[in-house]
């Protein structure tokens, strides 16, 4: 029997995939601020790291494999072979009318070893760099599309102050939790916001799908937005190959 296809039924079977992979990218907007945290324009993101459709999907995998990996993995328990004590039979093999035991160290005595117990194990999931790189795209996208991405010309710090960084949040109307993206040059901007509790610093190599997913706002300057590096990797360290904005 031969099936005959229209042209949209073919699009969707078998060249469905190659059309959603050539989706068009979405331009998407945020305010930039001055230094001092009056607002100054309206800049265009970068279609490429911005302006993608998130994929839940794969950030969900992403962010799964991360939190495993930064589990310790440490605990344990002793088995009946680990514990101490235990050598000598507790009563004779015959005539006492309970059942017979060799040692109480068994999992069935107090203080004796655990059957089945935890022990320490590694928790890293391998996740391909592309994928995470994706999801980070998918991540920042996700923002932008919230409107939840502000820009600031540079963060101008004499000497680390609470009361400035707080002031610098105040203007630019940013609220929740709020995850700062600086350079590794950016010090008194890291002394600044670290006592804040809902603002969480990270430098622009180290920054991660969770981390944007943590948060509800997303601060960059013009240096980490423009010239910054988004790496990130399957666990919490950096790649060697970035992806430029």
């Amino acid at each position: 029997m031969t099936v005959v296809l229209d042209n949209d039924a073919y699009a969707n079977k078998y060249i469905g995939k190659k059309i959603r992979r050539q989706q068009e990218l979405i331009l998407r907007k945020a305010k930039r601020f001055n230094s001092n945290g009056e607002f100054d324009t309206e800049v265009e993101l970068d279609k490429e790291i911005f302006g993608l459709i998130p994929n839940v999907a794969l950030m969900h995998q992403v962010v799964t494999a991360y939190l495993a990996s930064i589990r310790s993995g440490t605990r344990s328990t002793k088995t009946r072979a680990e514990v101490r004590g235990g050598g000598a039979k507790p009563f004779r093999q015959k005539g006492t009318g309970r059942a017979r035991q060799g040692t109480t160290r068994a999992p069935q005595f107090t203080g004796g070893g655990v059957a089945l117990g935890p022990k320490p194990q590694n928790h890293d999931q391998k996740t391909p760099k592309k994928m995470v790189r994706a999801s980070l795209k998918s991540a920042l996208s996700d923002r932008a599309k919230l409107r939840r991405v502000a820009i600031i010309e540079r963060f101008d710090f004499e000497t680390p102050s609470t009361k400035e960084a707080i002031e610098l949040l105040e203007k630019i109307k940013v609220r929740g939790k709020i995850l700062v993206v600086l350079n590794s040059v950016d010090d008194n901007a890291a002394l600044s916001f670290r006592n804040l509790p809902n603002v969480t610093t990270v430098e622009i190599s180290q920054l991660t799908t969770y981390a944007v997913l943590f948060n509800d706002w997303i601060v960059f300057t013009d240096s980490t937005l423009l010239a910054g590096k988004f790496e990130s990797s399957d666990a919490n360290a950096p790649i060697s190959e970035s992806v430029s904005v």
